[in-house]
């Protein structure tokens, strides 16, 4: 991102009178007599109150007993209070209210594992085997308030604890499954969990990866920890520790599958979602009843317009906030989700497009990341698959470059299916910004804000920007913000409320176009300063991957005793790719004709990877604290580690 903002473009999506008919957003507006969208966000935002209101009745969120006030703002912007003395457990209505209509034998889940198997689990099953699992964990004297573990895979199996946790009234602590037992142990330690479920492994790329002995390792750390309740999904012989440990179908399967619903106060404790930050212990997002689970649900029926009959597929893990998001989003919605338990792109390139026909998926989530590496690969994976039910992709977890958004708009969606671009985060419960089935699109652009966000780009000396690049900030609550970060409100506050009185700073850079879409244009802590100049990684990332040997790459910026601060670029290349050196000067060249010669790298390293997070997001500082032989700080949420030593020797 330079000084001045040129990343937009010409529109390439409009609406046609079908989707915007159909859309969740003209019926609500209709309701509210609201003419368009641009009133609605005012409208919005505004008035936060009545938005909130207005949404929980749209999403007909039942509550055992009603809330006096929508939101109470005597504690400050920082720590409102939402549907204030209301009751309301969020099971109730994700199962329990359907379970007297038709919506009883709809799929909830649809689920497919990498070795081939799959299942249907109606509304009605998932209910049954949730109540049977609520039986279990009190049986266990599992009791509400208590915190209890996820470290699983993504089957059916994780949604059903899930939600059992909530029934009880218990706090769901959701971990990503490819976890080490430091990171494992170090969160359950925090939150002082009562409980794990976990799996004795997985299938990935056709091996059986174990889970059971990290799951181990971590609870030797961890005394609070009483009860280890272990899915059979791969059937490998692990240990098991007699009074301690419990396989799931020797537990769970005999239960009665009724089970009573826990009352609780809307406000109550649901989720605790762990974030790694750039330095100390990671962070858990304190998530409660009507908070997480509703923004969800708005932004899944408000930006991807997913409909009762629709299906969900978002490539994710119950660890990253996708995956409570897709679980709260389809069932408030009455929807149906799949859940894939495996690689994406195994056996072949072609799984993916496998699974949209097989399921017929309506909706698709997926990460630029992988996008960029299914390209090498060519068009005859997807060509060869029906994706006729698919009627939106959607993207979050890092910024687009230009050409792999093209790749997957024009030549996969044939210029028809809107790429929902959505970009908040796990303290947001989902997106700031976000594209919508109403307002047209530009290429790795975003519609608009989120209605009920009051988002704002702002200049150093906070006051609003357009056209030019600027911290991203919220300036009024909204129901799905987090209440702060478990047992350390002060880090809270420190982090997104110290820089302007009363305003969030998100730490992301982003950009308002002349057409007023949106641009989220990375980390605002990534930004390189260089002879004088900002600079987004994102920028140079896009100038490299428009070369054909390249499948990605990551921009940082180390220190230069006459820059101050250099370019150093590290690039993927496509295996095939020969001639390294004069790829090398290609590339160099590539900047320098589009960035200018002040803005040259000092250096373009190949590496056989780049280290991710389970979302595909870059880890930009720990490539960086890599280079430059420095602490590497928390990295557990990565799913590849080992790329930091490649980074390392070249540094």
């Amino acid at each position: 991102m330079s000084d001045t903002f040129d990343f937009g473009g010409e529109i390439v999506w409009q609406p046609d009178p079908e989707t915007l008919q159909r859309a969740h957003l003209t019926a609500f507006m209709r309701q509210h007599d609201i003419q368009n969208f641009a009133e609605l966000l005012q409208q919005s935002t505004r008035d936060v109150a009545w938005f909130s209101d207005a949404i929980l009745r749209y999403l007909d969120i039942q509550f055992s007993r009603p809330y006096a006030r929508v939101v109470d703002l005597s504690a400050g912007i920082q720590f409102p209070i939402w549907c204030v003395d209301g009751q309301m457990n969020i099971v109730h209505n994700c199962l329990d209210k359907y379970q007297r209509s038709s919506q009883r034998e709809q799929a909830a889940i649809l689920w497919e594992g990498e070795e081939g198997h799959s299942r249907r689990l109606s509304y009605a099953e998932l209910y049954r085997q949730v109540n049977q699992t609520a039986n279990a964990l009190r049986g266990l004297g599992l009791v509400k308030g208590d915190v209890i573990g996820l470290f699983m895979p993504m089957t059916p199996e994780i949604v059903v604890a899930l939600l059992a946790i909530a029934k009880i009234g218990g706090v769901i602590l959701p971990l990503f499954s490819g976890y080490g037992s430091g990171a494992v142990a170090a969160r359950l330690a925090d939150a002082g969990a009562k409980a794990l479920f976990a799996a004795d492994g997985v299938f990935r790329r056709g091996k059986i990866v174990e889970m059971k002995s990290v799951a181990d390792e971590a609870l030797a750390q961890v005394p609070s920890v009483s009860h280890l309740i272990v899915l059979k999904r791969t059937g490998q012989d692990v240990p098991m520790q007699p009074g301690r440990d419990f396989w799931w179908h020797e537990l769970i399967d005999p239960q009665p599958g009724q089970a009573s619903t826990e009352v609780t106060a809307a406000e109550d404790v649901l989720l605790l979602l762990y974030t790694s930050g750039t330095t100390g212990k990671p962070k858990g997002a304190v998530h409660t009843h009507c908070g997480f689970p509703v923004k969800a649900a708005q932004d899944m029926a408000f930006g991807t317009d997913v409909h009762a009959a629709d299906v969900m597929y978002w490539m994710t893990d119950m660890g990253w906030m996708m995956g409570p998001w897709q679980v709260f989003g389809t069932l408030l919605l009455g929807a149906t989700m799949l859940l894939y338990d495996g690689a994406p792109d195994f056996p072949t390139p072609g799984r993916l497009w496998q699974l949209v026909e097989r399921h017929q998926v309506s909706h698709l989530g997926v990460s630029p990341t992988l996008i960029r590496a299914l390209i090498p690969h060519g068009d005859d994976h997807f060509k060869r698959c029906d994706l006729t039910s698919l009627r939106f992709f959607a993207s979050t977890g890092e910024p687009w470059n230009p050409e792999p958004w093209k790749w997957l708009f024009e030549r996969v969606g044939a210029g028809q299916r809107p790429i929902i671009n959505y970009s908040g985060g796990t303290e947001i419960s989902g997106g700031i910004v976000m594209g919508n089935p109403l307002l047209p699109l530009k290429p790795c652009s975003f519609s608009a804000a989120c209605p009920g966000m009051a988002a704002e780009v702002f200049d150093e000396a906070g006051q609003p920007l357009r056209n030019a690049v600027g911290e991203l900030v919220i300036t009024a609550p909204w129901i799905g913000m987090t209440r702060g970060f478990w047992q350390d409100q002060q880090r809270y506050l420190d982090t997104y409320w110290s820089r302007w009185e009363n305003i969030w700073v998100h730490g992301d850079f982003a950009a308002i176009d002349a057409d007023g879409l949106w641009y989220i244009l990375g980390r605002s802590d990534d930004t390189l300063k260089i002879a004088g100049k900002r600079l987004g990684p994102a920028e140079v990332e896009s100038i490299m991957v428009r070369h054909l040997a390249v499948i990605e790459s990551a921009a940082i910026g180390v220190p230069d005793a006459v820059k101050g601060m250099a370019l150093v670029v590290f690039v993927v290349l496509n295996p095939a790719a020969l001639n390294l050196e004069q790829i090398r000067a290609e590339l160099f060249q590539n900047i320098v004709a589009e960035m200018g010669k002040a803005l040259a790298p000092k250096s373009i390293l190949f590496v056989r990877d780049l280290p991710k997070t389970r979302n595909a997001k870059l880890m930009r500082r720990t490539i960086r604290a890599a280079y430059l032989g420095q602490d590497l700080g928390d990295i557990s949420a990565l799913v590849n580690p080992e790329a930091l030593a490649e980074v390392g020797k070249a540094g």
